[in-house]
């Protein structure tokens, strides 16, 4: 895992609707989901439902290539409506929106990834949950897109060319090593010797990168760790930043050589990150290489403090998190940083192509004054008074960093509920991946009448955990937050 408390994971990011159209009885066509009105696609008489065949005269193959079309002066559409071909004329201004939400990122077939990497979580999953969750992708659009981590041995020469020539930049690419042979061992997959020939194309043409290495114990830490450190150095200085992230394994992994980290093990990252950082201080000017949160609290170590972060590169990996939370939650920033919804934050959301992103912002709010039964029917709940007691709900590896932040209002009516992950086992405590099953069983052992925070990240855009339970389902009602300090120090105020 890549990050720890409110804090997300490791990334693979990709929408049910792409599944489906990785299907090759599957219209290739986007799908306008929805038009909004008074835009010029409203005024023109696009509606919901419509599949997009071409867009000024040309077929786009995802949503990248579909908003330079959109951004321009006076759009052409040509789309099918119900086995009717269709042609609009669109004035509107350069730049202007049109109006148009599409169903998915990629309108081709998402590239999928062909390393069987013993350590990829996608492989460590039960059995039973969404089609959407096992598929691997390794497209370098969705790394783009989405922060996805690629490790580039899909990549070719054409790719090399759109990125360049679109400049579509940051991408986001798993290194693991620099040794040829040991990243080919670790993505079981020849290729990996090579393919981070293509990373240093990328920064030849001056595209931003973000690297990241999985550590795994006995196979890429100690020795192997410090060569690639020293690899990235000699070979990649242009890099921006290289999150280091610890082995992730749930309770369904298969494989013998992946295991847990040992403390002493976590302390050796620690200390050869904390090492190679002053190197690149002293060589590139920066520090270059960072450790995830959560090798912090695997060592016992207390986390670095905010101005060894540089401005938090890599927060989005779980580097600096608790830091920037801790911040949050204390008024020294008046602006939250943000945190993406764990490892599957995109799997129900459809993209937003008004900035090149599948990401959305979440919106805080409350649920539980309404629960649809199995049969269609609506019974109300009544929410508790605003000066419950309150019950902060959170990942087991979310209450040693927010701890410390309840234990600073001195208040006897605010504790922290870890909740065990029992659904996915193995060392999974970040809070992005809790399940409805884990917290409706931990819930269900709470008393009634509390106030119970849920943080957003462990929830898809409609309202829906991994487990595919919505907290509808949950057997306490729940206040759902945004999953950054500012709005739990809001919520925590007093009535």
């Amino acid at each position: 895992m890549s990050d720890t408390t409110y804090l997300d994971a490791d990334r693979q990011r990709v929408s049910e609707r792409e599944i489906e159209r990785a299907t090759p009885s599957r219209s290739l066509a986007p799908v306008v989901v929805s038009v909004t009105v008074g835009s010029p696609a409203a005024l023109a008489g696009v509606m919901a439902g419509d599949e997009i065949v071409r867009i000024n005269g040309d077929v786009p193959r995802d949503i990248i290539e579909w908003q330079m079309a959109a951004d321009e002066a006076d759009v052409e559409l040509d789309v099918s409506r119900g086995g009717l071909d269709l042609a609009f004329s669109i004035e509107k201004r350069d730049g202007e929106s049109l109006g148009i939400d599409v169903s998915s990122a990629v309108f081709d077939r998402v590239r999928t990834c062909d390393n069987h990497c013993e350590f990829c979580f996608i492989y460590q999953l039960p059995k039973g949950m969404r089609r959407s969750l096992y598929l691997k992708d390794d497209d370098y659009r969705l790394s783009f897109l989405y922060g996805n981590f690629t490790t580039l041995t899909r990549f070719t020469e054409a790719d090399l060319e759109r990125v360049v020539t679109e400049r579509l930049s940051p991408l986001h690419v798993s290194i693991h090593s620099t040794d040829p042979d040991v990243r080919s061992q670790m993505l079981k997959n020849p290729r990996g010797a090579m393919s981070l020939r293509w990373l240093r194309a990328l920064l030849d043409h001056d595209i931003v990168v973000r690297g990241q290495i999985v550590v795994c114990p006995g196979v890429n830490d100690a020795a192997v760790l410090a060569d690639t450190m020293a690899g990235i150095l000699d070979r990649f200085p242009e890099l921006e930043s290289v999150a280091v992230v610890p082995l992730g394994i749930s309770k369904f992994n298969g494989e013998d050589a992946m295991r847990f980290h040992t403390v002493a093990e976590a302390q050796a990252v620690v200390d050869l990150v904390d090492d190679w950082q002053d190197v690149f201080q002293a060589t590139l000017g920066k520090r270059m290489v960072y450790a995830a949160d959560e090798y912090y609290l695997m060592a016992q170590r207390p986390f670095p403090p905010a101005e060894r972060y540089d401005g938090f590169p890599m927060h989005e990996d779980g580097i600096g998190m608790a830091r920037t939370f801790e911040a949050e939650f204390h008024g020294r920033t008046d602006d939250a940083t943000g945190v993406r919804r764990g490892f599957f934050a995109a799997v129900d959301a459809p993209p937003n192509p008004t900035a090149y992103t599948g990401l959305r912002t979440s919106t805080p709010c409350s649920t539980g004054d309404a629960n649809t039964a199995a049969d269609g029917a609506t019974s109300i709940t009544l929410r508790p008074r605003r000066n419950a007691p309150i019950g902060i709900l959170t990942g087991e590896l979310g209450a040693p960093v927010l701890g410390p932040l309840i234990d600073s209002l001195d208040r006897d009516d605010v504790r922290l509920i870890a909740v065990r992950n029992e659904f996915f086992g193995g060392n999974t405590g970040v809070t992005g991946l809790m399940t409805g099953e884990d917290v409706s069983r931990t819930l269900a052992a709470e008393p009634h009448g509390h106030r119970y925070l849920l943080p957003d990240v462990c929830l898809s855009d409609e309202g829906r955990f991994l487990d595919g339970l919505t907290v509808g389902d949950l057997p306490r009602v729940v206040e759902i937050i945004e999953t950054d300090g500012i709005a739990l120090r809001a919520a925590l105020e007093p009535a």
